[in-house]
């Protein structure tokens, strides 16, 4: 019986800044992991949600959703991981860049998940990226923190949260 094999997924440029260990080790785990980084989530896409839309490309492990780590609320992240790397790739090729919760979900290789990555890496708690936006963006919970900071503390109002 003939197997049909497509070209794998190659690796994107990121890396990880925090990654413990050397840039060749990092490379080696993304060679072989199965464990997917989806970013630009609204704050509200829940887990159910993205167990929904990943599990068309395959059986889901694990999904690891990623908080602000003084509030413990979504941030707009999240890890998949797949029991395969097939699937994972799969994931990459039919899922990086739809859309979920009016958002375009992006999704890249992770090393693997290690516990307490789950947080965001921002001053404020959430996503370092959410800290210095600019515009008004209420699937990730109004302005960016700077912004809102310089403006007296204007909050998302309760309509659109």
């Amino acid at each position: 019986m003939a197997m049909i094999t497509t070209p794998s997924v190659d690796l994107s440029s990121y890396r990880d800044q925090h990654f413990k260990g050397t840039r060749a080790e990092q490379d080696k785990l993304l060679r072989v992991t199965s464990t997917l980084y989806v970013g630009n989530l609204s704050f509200y896409t829940t887990e159910e949600q993205i167990y929904e839309l990943f599990s068309k490309c395959g059986d889901i492990r694990r999904i690891v959703m990623g908080l602000d780590k003084y509030k413990k609320t979504p941030c707009g992240f999240c890890f998949v991981e797949y029991y395969t790397r097939i699937d994972a790739e799969n994931c990459l090729r039919y899922i990086n860049g739809t859309r979920l919760d009016d958002r375009i979900v992006r999704t890249d290789w992770d090393a693997g998940f290690i516990e307490g990555r789950q947080y965001g890496r921002g001053k404020t708690g959430g996503q370092v990226r959410d800290e210095y936006r600019t515009d008004f963006d209420s699937g990730r919970g109004g302005y960016g923190k700077i912004i809102q900071q310089k403006i007296g503390g204007i909050e998302t109002p309760a309509f659109l949260r």
